[in-house]
């Protein structure tokens, strides 16, 4: 069967915001193409059949942020989607043969954290009620396209009277909600723009309950616990309510690629036409408009409205020429930030980790969340100190997950896949190459878990490596920066991508981002495709 050539939009990335933006669309009834470049779709949000019998979240590996308005609206259940809750959620061991477990279950937090410290164990539901309540002042701001405040020159980009009245009531919104803090407001804007060990150190006493804390601030990110804007990464954890609760991370049954399954079913069954290996070459437009994509092999598809999912380096700077853009904005595109040193690794184990503090012949509730191996604040800044001089980190942070402690459907009987995600991997390296030195450092990875659990290295029967340059090549993402351009503070909300375009639209018209390059980031939340819908269906 031949296929069509003409749409009423394209989207460009078959990852889960690429997905949800093209089922918004074709709810009312457009004509969509989802062009996805690889074989699999769900961009890092993906499973892959690495070893026979074992289905890997090869990237992406829990989930919290996905809207579940999205869930909702887009009968994701129905398709197929289930989200298995994780109980207890976080285990760290320490070198002194001590642990500590927390989850959702205040009387196990409170319990633990005493065995450290009996004040940070009242304090701890204080902290997790400021996190919550700030939380639900900013999660609203997630659902909808971001304001454009600034006084933009006229020669950039004329506003109309109706968007500026939008996003006036946008920010007057924003205004009377952080408002509610009350005299929590000053702590708030600290944990929005400020680092996260100053916060910690200020609620905590124990260096136990703070390095486990503070991981949070640091996944997927290129700073320190003492940087400026790690504190907004701690909060951005605690906003997601997919698994159940805000906050409560749970794993997708059958891996993450089945919310990517879920998508494509809903799409499908909405006359969305999904070609997969269908690379994009360039966007093609005319006199400042969007018309289309050429793809690798020569094809060209038509199209009123054309959605990017990937990020704004190959929207901009590969997909398009610079003769199509204006000069100040390829200027602030390039100055984007994509730092990034994050690694992964996935194996695949005859047997759990038996970690010597808590030993165990199977599965134990250590095993259901997430595993750290950080053990004190130290020890996380001097992981940084190692990447920030372009060395892969001599100690490096882990941060496991064992997915087949709860779901039985991704390994073969009595077998179990362990996800690693580490910090810090530099992408940028002092010298030599990622290719050349990414085993060795996954040796060292084991190496340090083995620490904890000795049975780990002989245990693990099959691995994958991915370095920052393998994320790059794989999942095409610049620098392999798993969130699209770092999440600081200049970087975020009306400044993502960049300042004056913010509402997913772009100097061409009829050309959106609806990936985490825009508002509101990274991370799996659908929020980036279905406000980036929403804006085209508002145009339309």
């Amino acid at each position: 069967m031949k296929q069509a050539t003409n749409y009423d939009a394209v989207v460009i990335g078959g990852g889960h915001n690429g997905l949800v933006c093209a089922a918004y669309l074709a709810k009312t009834g457009l004509s969509v193409c989802v062009l996805e470049r690889r074989h699999v779709l769900g961009g890092c949000a993906t499973t892959e059949e690495l070893w026979p019998g074992y289905k890997v979240s090869t990237a992406a590996y829990v989930i919290s942020l996905f809207l579940p308005q999205i869930i909702r609206e887009l009968k994701l259940k129905e398709y197929g989607l289930a989200i298995l809750p994780r109980s207890p959620s976080s285990f760290t061991p320490l070198p002194d043969g001590r642990s500590l477990m927390m989850g959702a279950d205040p009387a196990l937090c409170h319990r633990e954290i005493a065995k450290f410290n009996t004040d940070d164990a009242m304090a701890y539901p204080r902290y997790n009620a400021f996190l919550e309540r700030v939380a639900a002042v900013l999660e609203p701001v997630l659902s909808q396209a971001a304001p454009d405040p600034l006084p933009l020159p006229e020669d950039w980009r004329r506003i109309g009277w109706g968007k500026k009245m939008r996003d006036g009531k946008k920010r007057w919104g924003l205004y009377r909600a952080l408002g509610e803090l009350g005299p929590d407001l000053p702590e708030a804007v600290e944990l929005l723009t400020g680092a996260a060990r100053p916060i910690l150190d200020r609620w905590f006493k124990s260096d136990a309950l703070k390095a486990t804390l503070a991981t949070d601030a640091i996944i997927g990110a290129f700073l320190s616990i003492s940087s400026p804007g790690s504190a907004y990464v701690l909060l951005h954890h605690v906003m997601g309510e997919a698994g159940g609760a805000r906050g409560v991370w749970g794993y997708v049954q059958g891996g993450m690629g089945a919310l990517s399954t879920a998508l494509a079913a809903a799409c499908t069954d909405m006359g969305v036409d999904i070609r997969r290996e269908a690379p994009v070459q360039a966007i093609l437009t005319d006199r400042g408009r969007a018309r289309g994509v050429r793809l690798e092999d020569g094809t060209q598809i038509e199209a009123k409205f054309v959605a990017s999912s990937v990020d704004a380096h190959l929207t901009f700077e590969r997909f398009l020429t610079p003769q199509e853009l204006p000069e100040y904005f390829r200027e602030v595109v390039a100055r984007i930030d994509y730092s990034s040193a994050s690694a992964k690794i996935n194996l695949a184990l005859a047997e759990p980790p038996r970690f010597t503090c808590m030993p165990s012949d199977g599965v134990g509730p250590q095993h259901h969340g997430t595993m750290h191996v950080g053990p004190s604040l130290e020890y996380l800044e001097r992981a940084y100190d190692d990447a920030k001089y372009g060395r892969p980190s001599e100690r490096p942070i882990l941060e496991m997950t064992m997915a087949t402690s709860v779901d039985r459907t991704i390994a073969p009987p009595g077998k179990h896949l362990l996800s690693m995600f580490v910090q810090y991997a530099p992408y940028k390296l002092a010298e030599g190459s990622w290719d050349d030195i990414k085993e060795k450092f996954a040796d060292r990875c084991i190496e340090c878990l083995a620490e904890y659990a000795p049975n780990v290295p002989a245990a693990i029967e099959h691995r994958q490596v991915l370095s920052p340059l393998d994320l790059e090549r794989v999942y095409g993402i610049t620098g392999g920066n798993i969130m699209q351009g770092a999440m600081n503070a200049h970087q975020l909300f009306c400044f993502r991508p960049v300042a004056g375009w913010a509402d997913h639209r772009t100097p061409i018209r009829g050309l959106y981002l609806c990936g985490a390059a825009s508002h509101p980031g990274g991370g799996v939340l659908g929020a980036c495709g279905k406000n980036a819908a929403e804006e085209i269906l508002r145009d339309l």
